[in-house]
């Protein structure tokens, strides 16, 4: 069973391989990447910080905002908006910037594979 899965692994539209070496595909690559990677990180530096105040800064976090509203409270809703901006700037971005990569690359790919 596990050979016949390793045969599936190899076999794969030739096209495929022709668009992968193409400056195009090494674009959408790149483009997706320029967001993703910094977003990443300064949404994990974010929920870390999140953490480590929860751990050691006690008294930060238990001072009172607005009435039993406390700090901890304001940064745990905070995650939830970043989570949800995160995915509006990445929808925007790719629409602006990787979709159209994407559909040409999509184009290509459907042109190739009627030549074979």
């Amino acid at each position: 069973m596990s050979e016949e899965a390793h045969d599936q692994a190899h076999r794969h539209d030739p096209v495929y391989d022709s668009l992968h070496a193409t400056a195009e595909f090494r674009a959408l690559r790149s483009a997706y990447r320029k967001f993703v990677f910094p977003a990443t990180v300064a949404f994990l530096v974010w929920y870390l910080l999140y953490v480590f105040c929860s751990n050691w800064a006690e008294g930060f976090m238990n001072t009172k905002l607005v009435g039993n509203i406390n700090v901890a409270l304001v940064f745990g809703l905070l995650q939830f908006l970043t989570t949800f901006g995160i995915a509006y700037f990445y929808a925007n971005y790719s629409n602006k910037h990787l979709d159209p990569l994407a559909r040409k690359l999509d184009e290509e790919y459907e042109l190739g594979k009627r030549e074979i």
